[in-house]
């Protein structure tokens, strides 16, 4: 996934509901852990985000459940990777 706009991205992958930012330009990419999986996805695109279901071989009753995110350095990245904190008097904020 590369973010070729001028605002953050959120890349958010199911069935787990884990968020991924990307800053404009930033590049991620989602592989299953396990190697020899072909993995297709199913993509939906909102207003600031993309929501991916990863299928093997593109059969929805295959969700891919190990999967990783990496930057275009190779860096595996965790769920939540920059993001933004929540604004002030909201429900969650208040949470901490």
């Amino acid at each position: 996934m590369e973010n070729a706009g001028n605002g953050d991205l959120c890349l958010f992958i199911e069935p787990y509901g884990e968020d991924f930012y990307l800053k404009p330009g930033e590049v991620f990419t989602v592989a299953p852990e396990a190697e020899g999986i072909a993995v297709w996805f199913s993509t939906l695109i909102w207003e600031g985000g993309i929501t991916v279901w990863p299928y093997e071989d593109g059969d929805p009753t295959k969700i891919v459940l190990e999967y990783t995110v990496t930057d275009d350095n190779g860096t595996r990245l965790e769920c939540g990777h920059q993001r933004p904190p929540e604004p002030a008097g909201s429900d969650l904020a208040e949470l901490g």
